[in-house]
């Protein structure tokens, strides 16, 4: 079991691909991972975070003497990071933490309420993949009646927030509820199409 754990290793990642400038901190492990078998001297700490824009997971190595909050914020651009070191690589989801898979959903939550207007751009702009099948439909309790309505009411004015949308559509389900279990089921590799994850 230990084996295949070390077996896991972070993909390496191309930070231009990402977009990603900034990282929220799910759990932080000053002496490595535990079944890490390697002396000490030889381990790094190691934080394990998702990126803000396109809620990546990532293993994060920070700089010597920095100790990291979960939910802190750190940046992780191109320029002078103050408390990252290196960036190991994207994250799979089962090497997170125990700590880190329960902080992950609070962390996404807060997230989509930090960037409502974000969310709602995307159900004023989205648009067909196929001419089966809709952005729309990819949400969780979106069926076309709703989706049809939702692009009926969005050419008669934009929506402007979450409760807009619950206000003028029909037995709405709630859009903040829906969009946290899309991203979530986008990060678990649940979903073939990804509109929010960056894998």
């Amino acid at each position: 079991m230990e084996v295949k754990e070390q077996e896991r290793v972070a993909k390496p990642v191309d930070q231009k691909a990402l977009k990603e400038e900034t990282a929220i901190v799910l759990d932080f492990l000053p002496h490595g991972y535990p079944f890490d078998k390697r002396p000490s001297h030889k381990k790094s700490p190691i934080a394990q975070a998702i990126g803000k824009e396109r809620f990546v997971l990532l293993e994060l190595v920070p700089k010597k003497d920095v100790f990291l909050q979960p939910y802190e914020e750190v940046y992780i651009g191109e320029g002078k990071r103050d408390k990252v070191h290196h960036i190991v690589g994207k994250l799979p989801i089962d090497k997170l933490t125990s700590t880190a898979k329960t902080e992950l959903e609070f962390v996404i939550k807060d997230l989509v309420k930090r960037k409502e207007n974000n969310f709602v751009a995307f159900f004023n702009t989205a648009q067909s993949l196929t001419t089966r099948m809709h952005q729309l439909e990819l949400l969780p309790g979106l069926g076309k009646k709703h989706m049809w309505e939702i692009l009926e009411k969005r050419d008669e004015k934009l929506f402007e927030s979450f409760d807009d949308l619950k206000k003028r559509i029909k037995l709405m389900p709630d859009p903040e509820k829906i969009i946290n279990k899309r991203i979530l089921a986008e990060i678990q590799g649940k979903e073939k199409h990804h509109i929010f994850v960056d894998i």
